[in-house]
């Protein structure tokens, strides 16, 4: 009974469509599988380019600066994309939770082999297989809070308005 309240004086927009879902979680599943593909796939290849840890890390950096910046340039306009059969995605905190869900559950996986080259990284050169260079684990941290906040709530404040 409670759910079918209005909340407020204004008319009420129906809940969005197991197709408007679909296309919203695809989308921000696609932009942060890219994301962390990209990042995974960049260090990698860097690692053959630079012997040296130290060589890397600035290379790194700015290669990981620069994949944010179109991740979020994408989200933004992939989030305001009108879709030829579905629509536009309009924010509403059903989309909203979705976005943020999708973000966490199901495109969560593809930043553990990020975590497995930036440990590598971390202990390269040291006694014991100890960390040495904790700079690698820290870049995969914000690349990874990027990945589960920053992406998503670009994602989410670029929906249109569902009025």
């Amino acid at each position: 009974m409670v759910d079918h309240l209005p909340v407020g004086t204004e008319a009420q927009r129906p809940p969005p469509r197991q197709a408007t879902l679909a296309l919203l979680v695809g989308r921000i599943t696609t932009i942060k599988l890219a994301y962390w593909t990209a990042l995974t796939a960049f260090e990698l290849a860097l690692r053959l380019v630079y012997a040296l840890q130290a060589q890397r890390f600035g290379w790194s950096v700015a290669f990981a600066g620069f994949a944010t910046l179109a991740a979020l340039l994408w989200a933004r306009r992939s989030a305001r994309a009108i879709d030829p059969r579905v629509g536009a995605l309009s924010r509403s905190i059903p989309t909203i939770a979705t976005t943020f869900a999708a973000a966490t559950v199901v495109a969560s996986p593809a930043s553990l082999p990020l975590l497995l080259v930036e440990r590598q990284r971390s202990i390269e050169g040291c006694l014991g297989l100890v960390t040495c260079h904790p700079e690698a684990l820290w870049l995969w941290v914000a690349t990874l809070l990027i990945g589960f906040v920053l992406i998503p709530a670009v994602f989410a404040a670029s929906l249109r308005s569902s009025r």
